[in-house]
């Protein structure tokens, strides 16, 4: 199999197609485009994913924590604890598990979200260390997206950039993105690191009813939009001229030959919006200092589709994420 996330058909096949849910509490499961699960235990809802760290060596603690804590931002939820595994081949040593504790317990302090368990071990079955979170969050019922009521007409908006995450990593892994960027934009490329979160947008959000978020990892922005295409039962238009991408990732991606919008992308979130809505969510998130773009639409068709100047590109399942061609 290829490296990467499961290509979706073999994900439905043998393993969403096998799930069956007895009980009464759950009310949403996995499935593609979604994010996380969502339980009702009476009260708030509690709202859980989980996520592995294994296309990084740098920052695992940090990522770790901020991709699970990102899942549950989907849901409009309150990350409030975090699991935490960690296998650890044998060739690692002490320093770098305090490195990792280290950076999880500082990123969950800012983030407010309680590391409460998890596990650690050594073992051989892995050549480096892999870190996997599970994270708990609580959201009040009224509070929570409603994808069912997604209609043509609503708009597609991302906050910040594209290709943040995947731009980040390989200014840390790859010593040759010295010779591409100046000091500057190389220190500028690194510190992207600290942009993981999109839990800050995700509060905004919630106060203007958005209707869907689905955070934006393997696969990059077009694998998130053919993803959401799916997750939601309607057709996606997107406009390449639109899509935010700062100016470090395309000398990056240009010199490495990958696609930004193809690039893991976690600190940017994908999101739907009614019209009105999306005018009075842009105005706050951007007075606190979040970039919002509004780059497509819901549409009745049944395609994600993007559209270029002279043409358009009907988007698939999205492939092995391009930050594996590089790191």
């Amino acid at each position: 199999m290829k490296i990467g996330k499961l290509k979706t058909d073999l994900l439905e096949k043998y393993i969403f197609d096998k799930l069956v849910s007895n009980r009464k509490e759950v009310i949403m499961g996995g499935g593609t485009g979604l994010d996380n699960a969502v339980m009702d235990f009476g009260g708030d809802l509690i709202v859980a994913s989980t996520d592995p760290i294994t296309g990084a060596s740098k920052n695992l603690g940090s990522l770790a924590i901020n991709i699970s804590v990102n899942d549950v931002s989907c849901q409009c939820a309150d990350p409030v604890g975090v699991l935490m595994t960690l296998l650890i081949p044998p060739s690692a040593d002490l320093d770098d598990l305090k490195e990792i504790v280290n950076d999880a317990t500082r990123t969950a302090e800012e983030l407010n979200v309680d590391i409460v368990g998890g596990h650690t071990e050594v073992t051989d079955a892995v050549n480096k260390i892999v870190i996997s979170t599970t994270v708990l969050g609580r959201v009040n019922k009224d509070r929570r997206p409603d994808i069912k009521s997604v209609k043509p007409g609503d708009v597609l908006v991302v906050s910040k950039y594209l290709g943040i995450e995947g731009t980040s990593i390989i200014a840390h892994e790859k010593d040759q993105v010295k010779e591409i960027l100046n000091e500057e934009e190389y220190e500028f490329a690194k510190s992207l690191s600290k942009e993981i979160s999109v839990l800050k947008e995700s509060k905004i959000a919630g106060k203007y009813y958005v209707k869907h978020m689905h955070d934006i990892t393997e696969g990059g922005l077009f694998g998130a939009v053919w993803e959401t295409s799916r997750a939601l039962g309607h057709g996606i238009r997107i406009y390449n001229d639109l899509i935010p991408l700062l100016d470090v990732t395309r000398k990056i991606s240009d010199f490495y030959d990958i696609n930004p919008m193809k690039l893991i992308s976690s600190g940017s979130m994908l999101m739907v919006f009614d019209k009105e809505s999306f005018d009075d969510f842009k105005r706050e998130a951007e007075a606190k200092g979040i970039k919002v773009t509004k780059i497509g639409e819901i549409n009745g068709e049944n395609e994600a589709v993007v559209k270029y100047e002279d043409k358009e590109i009907i988007l698939k399942d999205p492939d092995p994420d391009e930050l594996y061609k590089v790191v």
